[in-house]
Parts: structure tokens; sequence; C-alpha cells
């Protein structure tokens, strides 16, 4: 018997029950398909039973062609009595074949195998070290945790509310780290480990893979040939070649939120996000922290008023900043690091017990067979893709880290998503993340989605610009804690929201309503006329598009 697959799409653009009959008749135009059933236009579904030889992006295009778009949601093997048979065994029956093979087990990865086990294919997930990636081991989760720990730790002794008073107490360094030691293995376990025995078409296959051409793999000299691959590697942090440095020795982002024991004092080389948030860890923990950054600024790609204002606050924490910092090399002397280099133009020279270098993070590329199976690398050696996450292989597939954009637990989990039902089902759904939010969990935290005032500028916007103290935002009085800013950009021919840049102690929080007004396209207007809860400090934003036109310190409360 021929085999027969059934495909459901979502199908967007259908406002009546004659466009649902133009869907069905799109799809049965095409030879090969034997049934096509939309159940009513309002249900935004429509299924086809195809026969071998039937392309999904020939049914995407038929449907395209009638006016509608088209994005195929699963695929099903059916059987005689039109069921659909079992298609994975548990732990990886059916003789090790796999329909797709994803190599990299942190958030990405597991995005991807999820998505090709829910769409009924049959997954190997392939990690050649510990299982859950970057996030949950050595970077968001510990680093965050870490963050709140000192934050109480600094906090305490404050006055900011009169007649409360709290006394600081002894920070127990080593007691800290295993705590969070401790969350870190618990949510491996419970978010990646245990999340496994729920999916039984994946197999997860402990070992190193590399590619070895066409849709080929080999983990640790066994040989497989999946129907496609995702490469989900991650990254991993980088130094730059500064003469020296090799032999001194230094700590990354990684080994860093391991020690045991602080030091007297520490250089933190980079002042992007990881920097940051590292630097002002360790300073609240009573380090002396010097913090140098090569470009002219902290956060260099953040619009410059958070810029300004971040720096500010960290000096008032005591932390050492430098910008304009080029490291020529690197020395012991003593029990001491010894950094030296030019500081615009000018000869400087840093010491500390301990050098923390936080300069990027560069793809897990090397020693993957990439070259021979013809996938392209770029200058800093990610993997090119296009923006269906393909690479110039056509059986592979990569995202998350290993492309070296978008660098965010999040991207990566959308992005695992979207390789897998393009590599499954070629769906061809374009990558898409212009919008958003970034966040950098200093105190004030940074939080920015879309363009900032100077990218919007370069772009040839007409730029209007809102810049919002937070002492206007109620909840930051209410809190004692007026630090930052809110600054919103926008099109002043058309009023569209164009970028979004928030310096608040909770600034995460409030980001997301901004990034989905840059999704949807919305206006400034359409902000001030939304109505956004009092004593929150989501309210800033209503505020900082109302200051656009008007003189907020000349609201009442709730008034826009």
């Amino acid at each position: 018997m021929t085999k027969q697959m059934k495909i459901e799409f979502d199908v967007q653009g259908m406002t009546c029950d004659s466009c649902a009959q133009h869907v069905e008749h799109a799809l049965k135009s095409l030879s090969g398909v034997g049934e096509a059933h939309v159940p009513s236009w309002d249900s935004g579904k429509a299924t086809a039973t195809v026969g071998e030889g039937v392309e999904t992006e020939d049914l995407v295009a038929a449907v395209r062609a009638a006016g509608y778009q088209a994005t195929p949601k699963s695929r099903q093997t059916i059987g005689e009595n039109g069921e659909s048979p079992d298609r994975a065994q548990p732990n990886g029956g059916g003789g090790g074949a796999f329909d797709l093979m994803v190599i990299g087990g942190g958030s990405a990865g597991f995005a991807a195998a999820i998505k090709g086990s829910e769409l009924g294919y049959r997954v190997a997930l392939v990690e050649s070290g510990t299982i859950g990636g970057t996030c949950v081991n050595v970077g968001c989760v510990p680093s965050k945790t870490l963050i709140r720990s000192v934050e109480l730790h600094h906090l305490a002794g404050q006055a900011r509310f009169r007649g409360v008073n709290t006394q600081p107490g002894q920070l127990d360094w080593a007691e800290v780290v295993a705590h969070k030691d401790e969350l870190v293995a618990e949510m491996r376990q419970t978010k990646y480990a245990d999340v496994l025995a729920a999916y039984p078409n994946i197999t997860l296959l402990s070992g190193r893979a590399r590619l070895t051409g066409g849709s080929g793999v080999e983990v640790d000299g066994r040989a497989y040939a999946p129907g496609k691959i995702v490469l989900a590697t991650g990254a991993h942090p980088w130094a730059p070649p500064i003469p020296g440095l090799e032999e001194t020795g230094y700590l990354t982002s990684t080994t860093a939120m391991e020690l045991q024991q602080l030091p007297r004092s520490l250089i933190v080389l980079g002042a992007n996000a990881v920097g940051l948030e590292l630097a002002q860890i360790f300073a609240r923990a009573g380090v002396k922290v010097t913090l140098l950054e090569l470009l002219p600024r902290i956060a260099p790609f953040e619009d410059e008023a958070i810029s300004e204002a971040l720096e500010g606050y960290l000096k008032e924490e005591g932390l050492q900043i430098v910008t304009g910092f080029s490291a020529q090399a690197v020395k012991r002397e003593g029990e001491d690091y010894m950094l030296e280099g030019l500081v615009n133009g000018q000869p400087a020279s840093f010491a500390a017990e301990r050098l923390l270098v936080a300069t990027g993070r560069r793809p897990n590329t090397a020693g993957l067979g990439l070259e021979e199976a013809d996938v392209a690398l770029g200058t800093r050696g990610e993997v090119l893709v296009d923006d269906t996450l393909r690479t110039e292989n056509p059986s592979v597939y990569a995202v998350g880290d290993v492309t070296g954009k978008d660098m965010f637990v999040y991207t990566a989990a959308y992005g695992g998503g979207l390789a897998a039902e393009n590599a499954l089902l070629q769906a061809g759904r374009v990558y898409s993340a212009d919008y958003i939010a970034r966040i950098t969990f200093t105190d004030p935290q940074i939080a920015s989605a879309g363009l900032t005032e100077a990218q919007a500028r370069e772009q040839g916007y007409d730029v209007k610009v809102s810049e919002l103290p937070m002492h206007y935002v109620p909840r930051a009085l209410a809190a004692r804690d007026t630090r930052g800013l809110i600054k919103l950009v926008a099109d002043a021919s058309t009023d569209k929201l164009l970028g979004a840049h928030i310096l608040a102690p909770e600034a995460g929080e409030i980001i997301q309503v901004a990034a989905l007004a840059l999704k949807l396209g919305l206006t400034v207007q359409t902000l001030t006329e939304t109505i956004f809860p009092y004593l929150t400090n989501m309210e800033g934003i209503k505020l900082a598009a109302l200051a656009f036109e008007k003189d907020v310190a000349l609201l009442s409360c709730c008034a826009g």
C-alpha cells in the first residue's frame, strides 16, 4: 500500500464560509491529494491527506495562490484504517533510525527535539557534556540567583523608609555558592532530564557528534543517517589574544561563579551584559572591583542615555569604571595580576588579585565536521543560516548561540521549534526576533527592545524621543527608589513606536509591553489611549508615551 500522510495546517486570512471552500479547493487541486478539509473558516485550520511525492511546500504554495497563508503544524503517517500507526518506540526503537537528530542538549536543542516529537517524528538528542546547556548550568540561572542574593545583602542597613531599621550581616560566600549550585542541579533535573520522560520518541544519545556529509552523523564513531539535522551546540566564553593572558590564567563567567572564596580585588575586562552583572555581584559582596571597557561607554550597545545613567549608579556603589581601555599585556606581580594597556591612547595599568575576562562568547563549532558537510561558517566561527535557519547543506539547520546572533535562551527556544518545523515539514517559517526584549540584570536593570535613538536616525527615520525619569512614576516613589529612566523612540511621521529603553530596578518586568507594541506596530497614541494599572512600574510606559506631548508633572494620579 502506498504510504499516506495527514498534514494539518494553520490557515490565516479566512473570513467566511466561501474562504473555507476556497482553501479546500486549493488543496484538492494538487495531484496526489486524496482529501482536504476545513472544519470552518473561523477554526483557522485545514487538513490534507496526501500520497507519496506530494511536498508540503507545494500545498502551502497552492493555498497562498488562493490568497491565504498556510503554516504546516503537524504530519502523521496513516494506515489502511485511516489511523496513525505507532511511529516511535520508547528509547528510540526502530533500529536506531531517526527522522531528526538534534546536536546539543540545551534550550535550543530541547525545543527542537520536543517540537519534532510533538509532530510525530523519531528524534535523537545528542549531548557530549552536561545536559541543559549554558542557561541553566553556567549562565542565566546561576548568575541571577547570585544577583538576588547579594542584592539582599547590599540592601541591609539602608534606610529608604523612616522607622524601618535593618542591619548588615556577615556574607558566607561559600554557602551562597552552594545554594546556587543546589538550584542549578534542581532545575537541570526538573526542566531538562525529567522532561525527556514525557517524550518516549526522543532518544538521548551521550557522546560527541560529527557530521560526515549529506545527512550523515557519527556519534562516538557510530554512524547514523537521520532525515534532518539541527545544530544547537551553543557557545563558550571567548578571550582576546592579549599577550601573557593564557600564561597567567584568568577567570571566565563560568569559573567566576564557582569561586569558593571571594578575592580582595577583581578586574573585570568587558562591560557588556555579562561583565556588568558579574562586576556588580562581586562589588556588592565586598570585593574591590575595577571594570574596564574597550569602547567609549559601558553597556555599549544600549541607548547612550541608559549607559550614562547606569555608570553613575555603579560608581555610587564603589566600582571603578574605565572606558576606552585597550589591553596590551597581562603579567603576574606577586599575588596580583597586572593588566597593562592604553586608556584613550595613554599608558595605564591596573592590578588586582583576580582577573575576569568577559569579552563575549564564540560559537561551539570546532570538531563538528562542518566543512565536510558543506556547512559554511562566518568570521567568528558561527554557522551561517538563512531566514528559515537552514544552512548551505539542505539537510542541516542551526539554531541558538551557534549561529552567533540573538544569544538569549528565549530566542534559542523559539528558534529550536521553528528549525524543527522547517526541517521536518519544510514549513518555510521565517525567524523573526526584531522586537524581542534584551535584559541585563544589573541593579537597576537594563531592558530594551527595538531601535535606539542613534540606530533610528541612522536608518533614516524622522525620529521623536521621550525620556522620562523614574521619579515621575508613582510606583517608584512609593518604593522609595527612583533610580533610572524610560526612553521611547518613535517615528514622527507615522507615530509608530520604534524602540523602548528602560533603566529601572525591575525593568525586565516592564519591557514586554513595549516589545508587544513593537511586534504589533502600535503607535504612541495607542499607548496613551490604553488603560494601565496604577501604582505599577508598567504604568511608566504610558507616562513616557504621554510625555511626547505633555508635561507629566502637571498630571494628577492616573490622569492621561
